[in-house]
């Protein structure tokens, strides 16, 4: 089965699925998501008839993170000893998630906005819950092989194996479809060594659960003011600072309110578990640059591709430029490409692309 009919076919098992459980409810969707095909109803299971929604992974997208656990088994095992987790229900042979009503903190709040101290608190408590989910004390099975998981404490070790996926499994993988295009744009495969020499003496810190993508549309707050987290696809056991760099780096604070949000944040982390701030001030940049370079993989992939679905050539390349400017200095690029050299880069892909299609 080609690519585009596996596509439909996963499109309309999804909403077929979704009739059979939702009746005579009205379907919304599919919603945007880039990985899951998702579709929300009413449904009377819950309390207070709440809409529920219905998942199911799109065929042939481009996993650009590990996946270290099967999302609603682990949302099942959180359930009250993680605030704001959605509740799972079963229906037959389909598991479904509560859709949560309300705002995301990116929809709610603009970019660079300070959040409300009780948005903030909410986020803090959170934080503190994860904290206290230590390796081996959660009920739930792992999709990772026990020799392909890091030790507790091993922080190095973490950030290299999120190195190596990045390179095997986004690069390499991709490399006959991508490679000349990030080459034309100034990055190669030695851009992973390099990486690697700017994350060595990560200092270790006990490991707790990670949330794994803590950015503004996976927050949600309800009509009551309730701080509601979704999508835990990525939740996996790591060093406590790496959900702090991967929400600040998607959150885009300024600098002032980085620094206020990254102090709080380790505080509360210090709270939960003695030494799981232990070194942050110096880490903590490290792994952000870590979060820009992956940036630069999964974004001009993602770029690429939207240009050969049709998007323009003028949205593409700015998209492009920020994240190797970002990226330049974890990477250690030579140079940076300017706007006119990316988008001949895009443009020779593209053309390249057709001829293959």
């Amino acid at each position: 089965m080609r690519s585009e009919d596996a596509a439909l076919e996963t499109v309309g098992r999804a909403r077929r699925r979704a009739r059979e459980v939702a009746g005579q409810q009205p379907l919304i969707g599919p919603l945007a998501g880039y990985h899951h095909e998702t579709y929300a109803f009413l449904h009377h299971g819950l309390p207070g008839a709440s809409r529920m929604k219905l998942r199911e992974p799109r065929p042939n997208v481009i996993w650009f993170d590990r996946r270290a656990f099967v999302e609603e088994e682990l949302l099942t095992a959180l359930a009250g000893r993680v605030r704001g987790v959605p509740e799972v229900m079963r229906v037959g042979n389909v598991t479904l998630q509560r859709y949560i009503e309300g705002q995301t903190l990116g929809s709610r709040y603009s970019t660079g906005a300070r959040l409300p101290e009780t948005v903030m608190a909410q986020l803090l408590a959170t934080v503190r819950d994860l904290a206290a989910i230590r390796p081996d004390s959660l009920p739930v099975q792992w999709r990772v092989p026990a020799e392909e998981r890091e030790a507790d404490g091993d922080s190095h070790g973490f950030m290299e194996r999120l190195v190596l996926f990045a390179e095997e499994h986004v690069y390499g993988r991709n490399e006959h479809r991508f490679g000349t295009l990030f080459r034309d744009l100034g990055v190669d495969a030695q851009a992973f060594r390099r990486l690697r020499q700017s994350l060595t003496g990560i200092a270790e810190r006990p490991f707790h659960l990670l949330h794994g993508d803590l950015h503004p549309e996976n927050l949600i707050l309800d009509p009551a003011g309730r701080l509601w987290v979704i999508d835990w696809e990525l939740a996996v056991f790591g060093d406590p600072l790496y959900d702090l760099a991967t929400h600040l780096y998607l959150t885009r604070y300024p600098d002032r309110q980085l620094r206020r949000v990254a102090k709080l944040w380790t505080s509360a982390l210090e709270e939960a578990v003695i030494g799981a701030s232990h070194g942050w001030q110096r880490d903590l940049p490290r792994i952000l640059g870590f979060k820009r370079a992956q940036s630069v993989f999964t974004d001009v992939i993602r770029t690429a591709l939207d240009l050969s679905n049709g998007a323009s050539l003028r949205a593409m390349v700015p998209r492009v430029c920020e994240v190797l400017e970002a990226g330049a200095a974890p990477l250690r690029l030579a140079t940076v490409p300017t706007p006119c050299q990316a988008a001949v880069a895009l443009t020779r892909w593209r053309r390249s692309y057709a001829s293959r299609s």
